[in-house]
């Protein structure tokens, strides 16, 4: 890329130092820190940069090449961008896992320490809007400024990726997923390994194999929030997560049928069974929004939950069109209709949830 301009002498340093400043767009590290840079070569103004991809076929190829010029085209003095693209050796794919990594073996969310919150969003039967109800809640965290992640745990009913507009494979860094991201949410689902309409059919022992490779083996990067769409009722998934992530926290989805909420109120007990805090409580499908509100599904099932459990009715959202008009599309109400009643209830769940934070 030619600037035509010249002034001051460009050294390597310069390069080097302002290279910091390129993020992998998957890994979100600088591609300095993550070695990513083999050389620099500078000649009167002119740049030449040797970078390295993860892999063979990287998606974001250009995205990295175009970002490499436009920070080192900054620098006073430079006449010329180049940039090289070679791909990682084995043996320098290792090493990045563990520079990823760090000296935890295990997945950041097992160990004590963690400061990522856990919020596993379940209910007691399908058809509640839970998956709806985890993806505009992500998007919500992550319109608040906040790093959030989204585990889609329903293995055979997926439907994160189509809620959020996620398209393509996730990269495999010799067997370190990537996840996708789109809308500030990074996301891991099975619907991304396979073809969308192709059924899973596995037994537990396989179920329990895939929840465990999605929460140490994903590189979720630096999170403030990981959320679980959890499949409905309280089975395999429900066990693994509770054994695996014992930090985690329940948000349980109902409608305000009461029927709704008494088997609801079954994901809650398991829950308490098995040592985990329910967060509290969202009513989907609350009423049907218009100048006067229609409660299509009853009334009160959500309130009366949350008193039996002692937990905060968080949110009551209503029954819009536009809310399943918009996941359809692959764009989260909140992002597809910001000022629809919908999207502000989302947005007030996700407020109200950081602003409960239990430490």
């Amino acid at each position: 890329m030619w600037l035509g301009r010249k002034d001051a002498q460009v050294t390597r340093e310069q390069v080097l130092e302002a290279l910091r400043d390129v993020q992998d767009p998957e890994l979100h590290r600088s591609i300095v820190d993550l070695d990513m840079v083999r050389d620099v070569r500078v000649r009167d103004g002119h740049v030449h940069v040797d970078a390295l991809l993860t892999i063979q076929g990287c998606p974001l190829r250009q995205v990295i090449v175009e970002s490499i010029r436009e920070r080192v085209a900054r620098i006073p003095g430079v006449r010329s961008v180049d940039v090289s693209l070679g791909v990682m050796s084995p043996e320098e794919r290792q090493a990045l896992i563990a520079r990823l990594r760090g000296a935890e073996e295990t997945s950041p969310f097992l160990t004590p320490s963690s400061r990522v919150r856990v919020l596993a969003v379940g209910s007691g039967k399908g058809g509640v809007g839970k998956s709806t109800v985890t993806a505009n809640l992500a998007v919500a965290l992550a319109q608040e400024g906040r790093r959030v992640g989204v585990l889609d745990a329903d293995v055979y009913g997926f439907s994160i990726p189509r809620l959020l507009g996620l398209e393509g494979r996730p990269t495999v860094i010799d067997q370190m997923i990537v996840p996708l991201e789109r809308w500030g949410v990074r996301a891991v689902s099975m619907g991304m390994l396979v073809d969308r309409d192709e059924a899973v059919i596995w037994r537990g022992p396989m179920l329990h194999k895939a929840l465990l490779t999605f929460i140490t083996e994903v590189h979720w990067g630096e999170l403030d929030l990981l959320l679980l769409d959890l499949p409905p009722g309280t089975g395999d998934v429900a066990i693994t997560v509770a054994q695996q992530l014992p930090r985690a926290e329940v948000l349980v989805v109902t409608t305000p049928q009461q029927a709704a909420a008494e088997v609801a109120a079954r994901a809650a007990r398991m829950a308490h069974k098995v040592n985990l805090r329910v967060a509290g409580v969202v009513e989907n499908m609350s009423y049907l929004d218009g100048p006067t509100p229609v409660a299509v599904f009853g009334e009160g099932g959500g309130e009366s939950l949350a008193q039996r459990l002692g937990v905060p009715l968080v949110a009551r959202i209503p029954l819009d069109p536009r809310i399943c008009e918009a996941g359809d599309a692959g764009e989260p109400v909140v992002v597809r209709h910001p000022d629809s009643a919908g999207a502000r209830a989302f947005r007030e769940a996700a407020r109200h949830l950081l602003a409960a934070r239990v430490t």
